[in-house]
């Protein structure tokens, strides 16, 4: 096999971050027909790290089209706790920006209209930029205006010339799905005010390595990002940052506000904060992104060990939340439907499928009840708190909650 270049910088990509093997599409949830007809696809899944510009990335090993296709299985707003998080930006940044009815705010990536919805509400103007039909569907029935189609800098243009162009501009949990960063970025400087301001949330590549966080890497997740490498995305395409904030979401994000080069917003002290705290870490240092194969492994035989023991007592276990961050976890600790017997989601889109690869079949959450499991497993841990005040009644059986990174443990 030829050495891939990187998808920023071009560099050639001689140094692997993590081979997860081969694996299935995180999101491409099996019907009964599909899982009964054996035909499912695995693609490998092989992290790399750029050594000039340190960006992180997997193969492009499966086409877009076959992961943002037009039933698209994540729905934003199933998760109330994201809805929650959303609304708090809305009126943080129409306060912020003094944002009103002569104002236009565009989310790109912007699903079932989870964030749109709450500028909606502020009577503010709005449009969602969304390549999966069946999402933007449900953000219109909201009143987000929304078009389908992919955001780039050959459709930015045209965005804005019908539309108009931005006073703020948000990107929330994109910037790592998309094969062309450059080309993406790109397209910002076309549809955002001259002084406007555009934010990014992302999880932060310095979490995910200190938490050993291996289970967000999925073919969907084109790039795995820090401020470092970001900061060169965007200077290459006539964009700088100039303010970030830590958030918990997502096991640890940064939301970056960014503007263009001559733009007048001035660099803050937490920019240079977080520089200076990567720069520490040594993420700009190739031999920084050695030695994280083994801390996966350590992660994989403990929750084999833990899977182990409970079969041989007998016990059932069950999953809540059928995350593509899950089906990464699973797949790699090569479980199926004889080890977790069930998993559990609000997601109507999601339930009456199967996992992809552990062909664990998905219920809602109802369920719970009628299985009854001994040990429920929280696949979207950075959704766990939640999780576990709405299933806190599994005690009444003597169900405990599991979590498997950075090791397994059964919570009390």
């Amino acid at each position: 096999m030829t050495t891939p270049p990187c998808r920023f910088c071009g560099a050639p990509l001689t140094h692997t971050f993590l081979d997860l093997g081969r694996q299935p599409v995180a999101n491409a949830y099996l019907t009964r027909t599909e899982l009964e007809a054996g035909a499912e696809q695995a693609w490998p899944l092989h992290a790399r790290v750029c050594d000039r510009c340190f960006l992180v990335q997997v193969d492009d090993a499966v086409p877009p089209e076959a992961i943002f296709d037009a039933e698209y299985a994540y729905f934003s707003s199933f998760s109330a706790s994201w809805v929650a998080h959303a609304k708090r930006y809305a009126e943080a940044m129409a306060e912020r920006l003094d944002l009103g009815p002569e104002s236009l705010v565009v989310e790109v990536a912007s699903n079932d209209g989870y964030l749109l919805q709450h500028f909606v509400a502020m009577d503010i103007p709005v449009l969602g930029v969304e390549p999966t039909a069946n999402t933007a569907e449900a953000a219109r029935a909201k009143g987000v205006r929304t078009e389908v189609t992919f955001f780039n800098a050959d459709t930015a243009p045209a965005l804005a010339a019908r539309y108009g162009r931005a006073d703020l501009m948000a990107a929330n949990n994109v910037l790592a799905h998309v094969p062309r960063i450059g080309d993406f970025a790109a397209g910002f400087r076309h549809m955002l005010k001259d002084e406007g301001v555009l934010t990014f949330e992302f999880p932060h590549l310095l979490n995910l390595i200190e938490q050993v966080q291996f289970d967000t890497i999925y073919h969907e997740h084109y790039s795995y990002l820090s401020l470092l490498t970001v900061e060169q995305v965007l200077r290459a395409n006539g964009l700088r940052p100039f303010d970030v904030e830590l958030l918990p979401t997502h096991g640890g994000s940064l939301r970056l506000f960014v503007c263009h080069l001559g733009a007048g917003h001035e660099e803050t002290d937490a920019l240079r904060a977080l520089r200076e705290r990567e720069a520490a870490a040594g993420l700009g240092r190739i031999e920084t992104y050695g030695g994280f194969t083994p801390r996966v492994e350590a992660v994989r035989d403990s929750f084999r060990a833990f899977l182990s023991q409970a079969k041989a007592e007998g016990k059932r276990i069950a999953a809540y939340g059928a995350a593509a961050k899950g089906n990464t976890f699973l797949n790699y600790c090569a479980a199926t439907s004889t080890d977790v017997v069930a998993a559990f989601d609000a997601n109507p889109a999601k339930q009456g499928r199967y996992l992809p690869g552990s062909h664990v079949p998905i219920y809602g959450p109802d369920a719970v009840r009628e299985v009854r499991p001994d040990y429920v497993l929280i696949l979207p841990w950075n959704l766990k708190d939640e999780i576990m005040g709405q299933l806190g009644y599994i005690r009444e059986w003597g169900g405990r909650f599991v979590t498997a990174s950075p090791e397994t443990r059964v919570l009390d």
